[in-house]
């Protein structure tokens, strides 16, 4: 039976698993965590506490997981992990990257539901003729949509042919870079590996930029807004939580970088790397996705 060990000298015998004791991060990081959505819930509520109780949760839960992942790459450089760690790391990867599709497919799916269900029977579609003639008599379905009552006010939509396109074309090549990084460091070569993985991150980085760029015309060309209907509010849901994931990627590009500049990784155990590109390609494929349903559909 696996049992907990933390000797590296046992680190490679397939029945010792690794299990830090005493860890006191777990608790730390859910006392910040509770400040924070305290803090956040706080400063809705207009109190005046909230903002500043917000933010100091926020960077002391920063803080902690700084410490907490240093805590986690000493120990895999001290060899404290062996094969059966690895699978596990591995697994919960995945595990966390489905819950992320998952995720995401809530908002697709909201949208989908208001475009092929609520807009049609708010038309009068089928035996639903009373939602339209009580509820919103005179309300003509279309998409996009400000709402019934033209609730959200008039607006214009993103073009697709734009900026989005161009974030699109940004996203498709990090994820080549970031591929050819990963053959890089499985063939040894170190040079062409920090190359083309600080590549990528500029990518990253270059696409957040073209964002910030595309909400600020939306909002003050277009006037769409989360206020602006159904279509307002599914845009920025998914793009801007997009966004968030792009940029929480590069910044874990941006450490497994200087973790390469440092030589942490070797041809055959490098699996920090690996997970970092699992998600940056899981991006790339929920971006895909978000253009074709949200920008051009």
């Amino acid at each position: 039976m696996a049992q907990a060990h933390s000797s590296a000298a046992h680190a490679h015998d397939p029945n010792v698993y690794y299990i830090p004791h005493g860890s006191r991060w777990p608790v730390v990081a859910s006392v910040a965590l509770f400040i924070t959505m305290l803090g956040f819930a706080s400063w809705l509520n207009e109190f005046s506490w909230g903002r500043p109780t917000f933010f100091i949760g926020l960077l002391t839960l920063a803080g902690i997981l700084f410490k907490w992942f240093a805590d986690v790459i000493t120990e895999s450089l001290r060899g404290y992990y062996n094969k059966q760690v690895d699978s596990s790391f591995r697994m919960g990867m995945v595990w966390f990257i489905f819950s992320e599709v998952m995720f995401f497919a809530a908002f697709f799916g909201a949208l989908f539901y208001a475009r092929q269900f609520a807009m049609p029977w708010l038309n009068g579609l089928g035996d639903r003729v009373a939602t339209n003639s009580i509820l919103w008599p005179g309300f003509s379905a279309g998409w996009p949509s400000n709402g019934p009552a033209t609730i959200g006010g008039h607006f214009e939509t993103v073009p697709a042919w734009g900026l989005p396109l161009l974030n699109t074309l940004i996203l498709l090549s990090s994820g080549v870079t970031v591929t050819i990084a990963h053959h890089a460091l499985k063939g040894g070569r170190r040079k062409q590996l920090l190359v083309f993985l600080g590549l990528t991150i500029l990518l990253g980085a270059s696409f957040l930029f073209f964002q910030a760029t595309e909400y600020m015309e939306a909002y003050r060309e277009l006037n769409l807004t989360l206020g602006s209907g159904i279509y307002g509010s599914t845009f920025f849901m998914l793009t801007g939580f997009h966004g968030a994931h792009v940029t929480l990627g590069t910044i874990m590009l941006s450490i497994i970088w200087l973790r390469c500049l440092k030589g942490h990784f070797t041809r055959d155990d490098h699996f920090a790397f690996e997970a970092v590109a699992w998600y940056w390609h899981f991006v790339d494929v929920v971006w895909l996705a978000l253009f074709l349903f949200v920008y051009v559909l």
